[in-house]
């Protein structure tokens, strides 16, 4: 088991070694107590393929926990670039 807080801050890495950004959130179900959706603040790169580019301010994305195949030195998820590019299920944080 991991403390939550020690994923904050690690890089978010695509099944194809993309870095696309870093966590810096979580959404969790108060109902469960369980974390939904990391919140990634997205590079520069991933956030214009996504097409969420920000003229002055940086883009964030939900990305479902189920996505996640691993958390180590990094948060590895198991889709590419271009799998999130048309994924639903990707979706921008609103803080």
């Amino acid at each position: 088991m991991i403390n939550f807080e020690e994923i904050i801050g690690l890089k978010v890495v695509t099944s194809e070694a993309h870095i696309i950004g870093e966590v810096k959130g979580a959404k969790i179900d108060t109902a469960t107590w369980s974390i939904k959706f990391l919140n990634v603040k997205l590079t520069g790169d991933a956030a214009e393929s996504l097409g969420l580019k920000k003229r002055f301010r940086s883009s964030k994305i939900c990305i479902p926990v189920g996505m996640v195949q691993a958390v180590a030195h990094v948060v590895t998820v198991t889709r590419t670039v271009e799998e999130l590019e048309n994924s639903q299920e990707i979706v921008e944080c609103k803080d």
